[in-house]
């Protein structure tokens, strides 16, 4: 399985495919962020995320895209810039059919950590040493980009066979 996991974020949209499967080594494919300028007119950095987004799809060709799931903070002007770039991911895998699985940054700590509460320097080691690279990914948000993708693959097994046994127990409870 190839995923591309995407970090969102304005001013930096980390990026980075992921390809293997679970229980084997995984190996990295690419890694990068999608920068916009900070003083930039917001619809023009929308669409310089598009765009760096979709030469991801283009040269990488994910199976799947694995987005971070945006939760609330207390500064609610990050919060939303951060849905708005995470919809531009979104938006550039379904117009091509691409599957998009939305994963919490805790859910990604403790998949690649062992813990959700783990920091960015230990997911950073983490994904170091699972990927066997000399050195982790900078900036952090390249780093969370390959975590994205690793938690997916590592993940994506045991929610697929629950999301079976869900649409089997509804076939059942129905009348025939």
């Amino acid at each position: 399985m190839r995923v591309l996991g995407v970090d969102p974020g304005l001013t930096r949209c980390g990026v980075g495919v992921v390809e293997g499967v679970a229980g084997r080594p995984l190996t990295m494919i690419g890694v990068g962020v999608v920068r916009t300028p900070a003083d930039a007119e917001l619809g023009n950095r929308l669409v310089a995320i598009e765009r760096g987004i979709e030469e991801w799809l283009d040269e990488h060709r994910p199976e799947v895209v694995a987005v971070e799931r945006v939760f609330s903070q207390h500064n609610v002007s990050t919060v939303m810039g951060t849905a708005q770039a995470s919809a531009v991911a979104m938006l550039c895998a379904a117009r091509r059919g691409i599957p998009v699985a939305l994963h919490t940054p805790s859910e990604v700590k403790a998949a690649v950590t062992g813990s959700g509460r783990a920091d960015k320097a230990q997911v950073g080691a983490m994904v170091t040493r699972l990927l066997r690279l000399a050195a982790p990914p900078k900036p952090a948000d390249a780093a969370d980009a390959l975590a994205l993708a690793i938690c997916h693959i590592w993940r994506s097994p045991a929610q697929n066979r629950l999301q079976q046994a869900v649409a089997l127990h509804a076939s059942k409870g129905r009348p025939s």
